[in-house]
């Protein structure tokens, strides 16, 4: 009875193992795990965190404030008072009275509390728009981070697939080459074939050889950075590529460059970057100077010892509600010459819309014209392997009546590889610059990229060779 349950453990772990690579495989499901693991993202989620208590602060502004403070310690008092008047009741009044108090060496009590409720602060209000744009900065910066997060999995993500797809080319390659020269190598011993095409095909063999080592390590750098990212063991990620299908066509380019004028992100965050100059200069201007507030404390004072007059002790109470005003009336300067820094920074930053507008619309137009022009290029390369594949063959057939060299096998061989290798690299550049342009638009979310893994396909099965013996 143990045995088959062992073996129904072993198959459920095999399931589950297959299960995950099969998930891993997916766009979707990859970056669904680089948003718990990728380190950047992490930093950006870290910095979004401020947005909200941002806001607290911006409230926390206008509301009242209370203070309670509490002294304790030793201390002294000494008064002296001449020609004070005096009265009292059954004593009459008497001028010209001397008063002293004198308390030494005595023990010190104080307490206060204040309460306060601005009622017109203009630098205050300047305080309270800037913290509130700094928080709608966090939050766009935020969804930022998250766009880059999708194009930056993306981009790894195919990184991955061509490279794996790279080395599938060249071990077939290999496979290729090491027949023919193991075929040339027979008819070299038989006295059919010159010992040019020994030489031609070991060379070519030792070529791909050092290429394939090359492509391993290109590809183990690249699921390393993927791994690292997504959190997922390298033996799990077998991307798919890119498939027949290409990105939906793209809009005219007028209604992309509308698109981003309204909602790049970069461009939101310099706009943004705007009004936060201005809310800074505009809390050094001169009438933001004053401020009213409601005010309202209650303290008390109190000091007991011995002095010159012997025991004595001095208390102290005091109440009081009311409106103050407060106008500085001269601050050497510094006022003035942070408005003018402010207003400086100000221009900059207006300076800055311009110049990011300028490059936004340059990025859009370059990412729609490697969309529009990409499809194109992809149809191109479809053709050209279609012929460097009909080529292949006809130059075995020719091979085969000696019509053809073994360096023209090859190089069929090679050419009909690099061809595949350069269609796979333009579907995967064109699916890239379809999310980089809905990007750039504000547009880059879960649904663009839905849209995206809905085109991609497992990778193809290995290609028919011709360099096979006769």
């Amino acid at each position: 009875m143990l045995q088959p349950f062992r073996c129904t453990v072993l198959a459920l772990s095999v399931w589950a193992i297959g299960l995950s690579a099969a998930q891993a495989t997916n766009l979707l499901d990859v970056w669904q795990a680089a948003q718990q693991h990728d380190r950047e993202h992490a930093v950006a989620r870290a910095a979004h965190a401020s947005a909200q208590p941002q806001r607290d602060q911006a409230t926390a502004l206008w509301r009242p404030h209370i203070a309670l403070s509490a002294t304790a310690g030793m201390g002294s008092s000494e008064t002296d008072t001449q020609g004070a008047q005096f009265a009292a009741p059954g004593m009459g009044r008497s001028n010209g009275v001397d008063f002293s108090t004198s308390v030494t060496g005595g023990t010190v009590s104080r307490w206060a509390i204040q309460a306060s409720q601005p009622l017109y602060n203009p630098q205050r209000q300047a305080q309270q728009q800037q913290l509130r744009l700094a928080a709608d900065q966090a939050e766009l910066q935020w969804r930022a981070a998250q766009q880059a997060l999708i194009l930056r999995t993306a981009q790894r993500y195919l990184d991955v697939a061509i490279a794996q797809e790279a080395l599938r080319v060249l071990d077939q390659q290999l496979a290729a080459v090491q027949r023919a020269a193991t075929e040339v190598q027979d008819r070299f011993d038989l006295g059919s074939a010159p010992i040019t095409d020994t030489h031609e095909a070991r060379a070519r063999l030792a070529a791909l050889r050092a290429q394939r080592l090359a492509a391993q390590t290109t590809l183990e750098i690249q699921q390393r950075l993927l791994a690292d990212s997504t959190g997922l063991p390298t033996s799990a990620l077998q991307p798919h590529l890119p498939g027949t299908a290409v990105a939906a066509p793209a809009r005219e380019l007028a209604a992309w460059q509308a698109q981003a004028e309204a909602a790049n992100p970069e461009l939101q965050l310099q706009r943004l970057g705007v009004d936060l100059a201005r809310a800074q200069a505009s809390q050094y201007r001169l009438g933001a100077s004053a401020s009213v507030d409601l005010v309202a404390q209650a303290g008390q004072e109190r000091l007991h010892g011995s002095g010159d007059f012997g025991s004595a002790r001095n208390k102290g109470s005091n109440a009081l509600i009311g409106v103050q005003l407060t106008v500085p009336l001269w601050t050497g300067g510094l006022r003035s010459a942070k408005e003018a820094q402010a207003l400086r920074q100000l221009d900059q930053a207006q300076a800055q819309v311009e110049s990011t507008q300028t490059a936004v619309a340059q990025q859009v137009h370059a990412a729609w014209l490697g969309l529009t022009a990409g499809r194109e290029r992809v149809q191109a390369l479809s053709e050209a392997l279609q012929a460097s594949q009909s080529r292949r063959e006809a130059t075995q057939v020719g091979h085969e009546v000696g019509h053809r060299t073994t360096l023209d096998l090859l190089n069929a061989e090679n050419d009909t590889a690099s061809a595949h290798l350069a269609l796979t690299q333009a579907r995967a550049a064109l699916l890239l610059d379809s999310l980089r342009l809905a990007a750039l638009a504000g547009q880059l979310d879960e649904t663009a990229l839905r849209a995206a893994n809905a085109l991609l396909e497992p990778a193809p099965a290995p290609l028919a060779t011709a360099a096979t013996g006769s």
